[in-house]
């Protein structure tokens, strides 16, 4: 419903949904945030406790970009473009000598024109379009080809390590295995170990944001259906032999 499935995927192709619950993870993103809000009005402004109203499709949405805005002001509707991009170029997916998957996404003028030149293609930058993201985009087969055509005749490590020596942005196309054993990935324990009761170590996500001063860690990585029961009732005034009999009548 929010257009996200509507622009995603090939030009020529059907509308794609992603593989996993982005609106979840969106919409539970903006209700921790709207908490805070909440709390903060109570806290800092003395205001009163309120109600949060949250529903899946406006977080989605309102990181989806201007499109209601532009259908508005210029009737334009939004389609699908690949991994390209309507706003810039060069912006793809690029296969390698070795069969691994780059991205790049050059949206500032100085980023395609280092791109540009890497490849062997300076020429381009000196067109009198160049300059400008829309006029890139809208030649976006030629930059493209150039594009691919250096990087498939070279393998992945080549590839990233020239880039990086040329100041231009460019990443692996990463699976998880890959994502695991990145050293990055490593160094900054975004992939984090936390002992589970049942499973032992188990590997995970960190968290998302670290602050200086609390920083934060991952307390379980879930707990047993009812394992805090007593705990949370205590919390509500129900003491152990009011929760045994609500157990034997298959309350709780």
């Amino acid at each position: 419903m929010s257009g996200f499935a509507h622009q995603t995927g090939q030009e020529d192709g059907p509308p794609t949904l992603p593989p996993f619950g982005l609106a979840d993870g969106v919409a539970g993103i903006a209700g921790a945030y709207a908490v805070l809000t909440a709390l903060y009005h109570r806290d800092a402004r003395g205001g009163a406790g309120q109600v949060i109203d949250l529903a899946l499709l406006e977080p989605l949405l309102g990181i989806l970009g201007p499109g209601p805005t532009v259908y508005d002001q210029l009737g334009i509707v939004a389609g699908r473009h690949g991994n390209r991009s309507p706003n810039n170029a060069p912006r793809n997916a690029y296969v390698t000598r070795d069969g691994r998957w780059v991205a790049i996404s050059a949206s500032a003028t100085s980023i395609a024109a280092r791109v540009m030149r890497l490849v062997g293609r300076a020429d381009l930058v000196e067109k009198p379009w160049f300059a400008s993201a829309g006029e890139r985009s809208r030649r976006a087969e030629v930059l493209d080809g150039a594009v691919q055509k250096w990087i498939a005749a070279r393998d992945l490590e080549d590839v990233l390590t020239a880039f990086e020596d040329a100041g231009a942005a460019c990443a692996p196309i990463y699976d998880v295995e890959q994502l695991v054993n990145d050293p990055h990935v490593q160094a900054r324990d975004t992939i984090t170990t936390v002992d589970d009761e049942d499973l032992g170590p188990l590997k995970m996500q960190n968290l998302i944001f670290r602050l200086g001063d609390t920083p934060g860690a991952i307390r379980w990585p879930g707990r047993r259906l009812g394992q805090d029961n007593e705990a949370v009732y205590a919390s509500l005034g129900v003491d152990e032999e009011r929760l045994a009999e609500l157990r034997a009548k298959g309350v709780v």
